[in-house]
This record gives C-alpha cells, structure tokens and sequence, in this order.
C-alpha cells in the first residue's frame, strides 16, 4: 500500500493545522471535546468521535502529531488508543519521502530514524558538505561526519558482500505499509 500525500509535512513547533481541524469548536460548530476521550465500551461516542475526523481536512497531520508526542490517550487521527498502538512501536521505520525532502529543503521537520538516514544518505549522494548535514539535522559537525563514515562503510560492505538495495527497500516498504496512514 502507497500513500500520496497532498500536504507537506508539519515543521516542528507549527500548530496551525488546529485552525483547520473538524473539532475546533466554534459559535456555528461547537464541539465538545470530551467526545475525544470516551470510555472503551462508549460505542456511540467512539462512532461520533471517528464520523467527526472522517471529514476533517488535517486528519493525517493530527494522527502524525500524536505519534510524534507519543500521545497515547484519546481519540486522534481517526484512530482510538488502541488502534494506535501498534503504530507507536513501528514509528522509528517510518519513511516518508515528502518528510525526507522537506528536511533537505531546509524546514525542521520531526524525522524519524529511517528518515535521517534517508537525509543522510541522500545529502551524501548529492555532495551535501557535512556541515549543512549538520544543521539539517541539528547535530554537531562531528556528528555529520561520523554519519557520513557510517554510510561509506555501509556501501563498500554493502558492494563487498553483494548485499541487494533491493532488499533493503522491501524492507523500509514493508514499515511504511504497516504503519497504515501515519507513514
């Protein structure tokens, strides 16, 4: 299963969305919020709470802000507590291109761990100085260059031991597949 995305992805600290969101309450549409937090036997509040984020336009970027946060309470995204769970264990493999891109674009984006290796990979391929490498993911120079050390080694293995990208490809698909919308 692949995921287009129409929205870029959320900058760290940007809250905006909100202003999008179906549960902001209004004078025309007030919502009450509690209707987020039912217990898990309230079926017909679950039901209402989920009618509610089908239609809303930031639906994606509100289940990616809860995992980001780890929040684990309430109804978010379109998903209960418990259909969220499996995601929060799966988060790390996370591999959204649109988030690789914005980050190497130059906006602050909450990168997962398979998404700064994709930057690092991919600012390497592209000659990217380990300085700018550096600001882009917010770590010392240093650090940059030990990333990049890593990835050289990784390749030659990788080119020694005839090791297929193929394989690794399956593998970063198969995590964005699992974890449903929020990849």
């Amino acid at each position: 299963m692949h995921h287009t995305h129409t929205a870029e992805p959320r900058t760290l600290g940007d809250h905006t969305w909100h202003n999008q969101a179906a549960c902001l309450s209004t004078t025309t549409n007030p919502v009450d919020p509690e209707i987020f937090f039912p217990e898990p036997d309230e079926m017909d509040r679950i039901h209402a709470a989920k009618a509610l984020c089908a239609q809303c336009p930031v639906r994606r970027t509100c289940l990616d802000a809860a995992m980001e946060a780890g929040d684990r309470e309430g109804i978010r995204g379109g998903m209960t507590e418990e259909e969220r769970e499996p995601l929060h264990s799966k988060l790390h493999l996370r591999l959204d291109y649109a988030r690789v891109n914005a980050t190497l674009a130059g906006d602050d984006i909450h990168l997962t761990d398979a998404e700064r290796r994709a930057v690092t990979r991919t600012a390497y391929q592209n000659g990217v100085p380990a300085e700018h490498l550096a600001r882009l993911l917010k770590i010392t120079e240093e650090h940059a260059k030990k990333r990049y050390r890593e990835l050289r080694r990784e390749i030659r293995n990788r080119a020694v031991h005839g090791t297929s990208s193929d394989q690794t490809l399956a593998t970063a698909q198969a995590a964005r597949d699992d974890l449903g919308t929020a990849a």
